[in-house]
């Protein structure tokens, strides 16, 4: 069976389904046979919705024993909500063991390591989110417009108390994902760049050029990263991130076959 399942997810991974001549697809979009993947959309330091989402997605998945399921997580696992440190922790150590699982970076966890090293960072980090990630650490947060020497203590502080496997975590989360006819970024790709070939800025920081465009990126990109209030199902992209730090709303999109469907915590 192990070997089954890491065939297929070689297979699903380096492409699969026939393709047109920019990688159109040649017919409606699919995941390979037997297999089931959950992306999940961004969490933003929510553990209450995060669990709620797992024990949604384990529910679903007892219904079909006998397929492989996998989970994509898209990023911004950190900042704004109360619980960052914890939700690194359950997605590093507590996951189910049945379930593969792949971590896609977001803009905050790129952020975040930035501010390890970099006190420029401080600033934007600190105004979008951080403050709260720094507190689930037990580090108070300066104000954005503190003095360095205040910024400088809640970086050392920080690089003190991150746990090695939360450190290895954060800095061992791809950039892009590709299974089957889709494609799992966190914020999204430039239109008119092959997706082998786009820029990891872009991956993780794009917005209108992205979202505005009805180009065919050769594979139906699966995002996070700019919030609506119910998951955008369009024919070049689906994005999933129903700002759940705020509405309480985490989304999953399920994919089989060439079916779709969401789990949603609200």
């Amino acid at each position: 069976m192990l070997s089954l399942a890491r065939k297929l997810w070689t297979e699903a991974i380096s492409g699969g389904a026939s393709t047109g001549p920019f990688g159109g697809r040649a017919g409606p979009a699919s995941v390979p046979r037997g297999m089931r993947v959950y992306a999940v959309g961004d969490i933003h330091g929510r553990l209450d919705l995060l669990d709620q989402m797992l024990g949604q997605i384990a529910r679903d998945a007892d219904q079909a024993p006998n397929l492989l399921k996998y989970l994509v997580f898209l990023g911004d696992y950190v900042d704004r909500g109360p619980d960052s440190r914890l939700v690194i922790e359950r997605l590093a150590c507590g996951l189910p063991p049945v379930f593969g699982a792949v971590f896609l970076r977001g803009n905050h966890e790129d952020t975040m390591l930035g501010f390890l090293s970099d006190l420029r960072v401080a600033p934007g980090w600190l105004t979008y989110g951080g403050d709260a990630t720094l507190e689930s650490y037990g580090i108070p947060a300066p104000d954005p417009e503190a003095p360095p020497e205040h910024l400088l203590q809640a970086q050392m502080m920080l690089n003190g108390l991150l746990p090695p496997h939360h450190r290895a975590f954060l800095t061992g989360l791809r950039n892009h994902l590709t299974i089957g006819d889709y494609h799992f970024v966190h914020a999204g790709v430039r239109p008119g760049i092959p997706l082998d070939q786009q820029e990891d800025k872009d991956r993780l920081w794009i917005r209108d050029a992205f979202l505005t465009s009805r180009a065919d990126h050769g594979k139906i990109v699966v995002h996070g990263h700019t919030i609506a209030p119910e998951p955008e199902l369009l024919p070049n992209r689906i994005g999933i991130d129903t700002g759940a730090y705020a509405t309480n709303r985490l989304t999953a999109l399920v994919l089989e076959g060439t079916d779709r469907r969401f789990l949603c915590t609200v």
